[in-house]
């Protein structure tokens, strides 16, 4: 899928790897929507790009279908959707406290496995409703999960679970809507600086850079964005979860 002159909508885009993404898609001529819970945060990255300033919840079908139609109506049919939104916790199952609250587990597989998969739904039926350009393609989606999918440590449940369902929607996905000329895909980041681990104190950053074999840093969300790219442009990459994440494999805690 040809990135310039196409309109494309990332959700979680007012920060971290969301706002990395929507900043390099509209340098390379995207039309970008930038959809983001932050109304604040929205409105400055889309300023920065001269984007689109979309706010809403990606849980909310009313707020999605909002924010699609709307994109679509001031820069053209949406052909590219980057789900970024995300959140994470950090509990043990049986805690100091008894059993880990059911609620806190529901808000994060709503947010982080529903909210991607309300994405996508809408904005697939989206695209598929329009003409189909090279390669037959209509749209392609780019998913993000976690290496936590694969490696969850202790205190992970919930995210872990919530990116593993990412993890296995790649396919089923991929295989469904390729008869629209859909791609699907995921990415699976590791360890990356994102604003949540730039808060952390100097020496916890360097214990987990220490952690990564090679490079031994952290990620840049510049190094996500560039990913997301690659999966954009290449039209053979389909159905596919792929690692970044610098070797590292997760400890259990």
């Amino acid at each position: 899928m040809q990135i310039e002159g196409t309109t494309a909508l990332v959700t979680g885009g007012g920060s971290g790897l969301g706002e990395a993404t929507a900043r390099l898609l509209a340098s390379r001529g995207a039309h970008v929507g930038v959809f983001d819970r932050n109304g604040e945060a929205a409105a400055r990255v889309a300023g920065d790009i001269g984007g689109v300033a979309l706010t809403g919840d990606v849980t909310s079908e009313a707020d999605a279908s909002r924010a699609i139609a709307a994109l679509a109506d001031q820069k053209g049919p949406v052909r590219i959707l980057v789900n970024c939104a995300g959140i994470g916790t950090a509990k043990r199952i049986v805690g100091r406290e008894g059993a880990m609250p059911l609620a806190d587990f529901e808000r994060v597989i709503r947010v982080n496995l529903i909210g991607t998969f309300n994405m996508l739904r809408l904005a697939s039926a989206h695209m598929a409703e329009q003409d189909p350009v090279a390669d037959n393609a209509r749209g392609v989606i780019v998913n993000t999960a976690s290496v936590a999918a694969f490696d969850g440590q202790i205190g992970q449940a919930a995210y872990a679970a919530s990116k593993g369902g990412i993890t296995s929607l790649a396919l089923p996905a991929a295989r469904e809507l390729a008869r629209f000329g859909i791609r699907v895909n995921t990415i699976a980041p590791g360890i990356f600086l994102t604003p949540l681990l730039a808060e952390l104190p100097d020496e916890a950053q360097q214990s987990l850079a220490a952690s990564i074999p090679c490079p031994a840093r952290l990620g840049d969300p510049a190094e996500f964005a560039d990913a997301v790219r690659f999966v954009i442009t290449n039209g053979y990459i389909n159905g596919e979860v792929i690692r970044l994440d610098g070797g590292v494999r997760l400890q259990p805690k």
